[in-house]
């Protein structure tokens, strides 16, 4: 994942200047904080969870249903298997 340097914060600014991390997310829609000198935590505006949330839920829903299509097509080998 590419992250934009300007986006990114240590966790100790973070925790004595939040409202610099709400500036950038109202600014760029998203701020990265770093734990360890690691991007640890995403901070994102909450119409961009949203979009994420439901994004990630019809993914889900499509991995659900391509292993339910599998186990169907493949039910009498699985019932073999698990003699």
């Amino acid at each position: 994942m590419v992250v934009n340097t300007d986006l990114l914060v240590p966790m100790t600014d973070a925790n004595q200047n939040f409202s610099k991390v709400v500036r950038l997310v109202d600014e760029n829609g998203m701020a990265v904080i770093l734990k360890n000198n690691k991007p640890r935590y995403v901070i994102v505006d909450f119409e961009e969870y949203d979009d994420i949330a439901s994004a990630l839920q019809m993914r889900n829903s499509k991995i659900m249903k391509t292993a339910d299509e599998i186990i169907d097509s493949n039910m009498q080998a699985f019932l073999e298997l698990a003699k």
